[in-house]
């Protein structure tokens, strides 16, 4: 039983260990705005405009195609944000887009500034996420899963 533990504790901090240096080059090294995960990616809400569909600190997951229709909702990218609003309609080459608890539409977009369709809505996550992807905190749960090792799954030696 203490073998096979000690087997699950190294593969969990292989796969933390692997998908920190995955996300870290994807960000740092490569110098993307967002992460592609098997063409996923995730974002945190940070305001009510999608308020009662989407609240702020959800996470939302998007699966990144510019393939969308009317009613999805959607993340696109305006400037240097990345909104998540729902699609109400299309003017031509243009998709008009407007958040739930909004009166008024957005800017129209072009399909060029759509990152993707939200495909799975997480609800009160963010404030978690926010504490776990702290470096420290990060450095805490690695090393606490070193010691657990080497405290208690050491070998006795003869």
């Amino acid at each position: 039983m203490k073998k096979k533990l000690d087997t699950f504790l190294t593969i969990i901090l292989i796969i933390i260990l692997a998908i920190l240096v995955f996300c870290y080059a994807q960000l740092k090294i490569f110098n993307k705005d967002y992460i592609n995960f098997c063409g996923y990616t995730i974002f945190q809400v940070i305001t009510g405009s999608m308020s009662n569909t989407i609240n702020p600190q959800d996470i939302v997951i998007v699966k990144l195609t510019d393939d969308v229709k009317t009613h999805d909702i959607i993340t696109f990218r305006v400037g240097d944000d990345f909104v998540t609003h729902r699609i109400i309609g299309n003017e031509e080459d243009k998709i008009i887009t407007r958040g739930d608890a909004n009166n008024s539409q957005d800017a129209p977009i072009t399909k060029d500034q759509i990152i993707g369709k939200v495909v799975f809505i997480i609800s009160n996550v963010a404030i978690w996420i926010n504490v776990i992807k702290e470096p420290i905190v990060i450095a805490a749960i690695i090393i606490s899963i070193i010691v657990i090792k080497l405290l208690f799954f050491k070998e006795n030696k003869k």
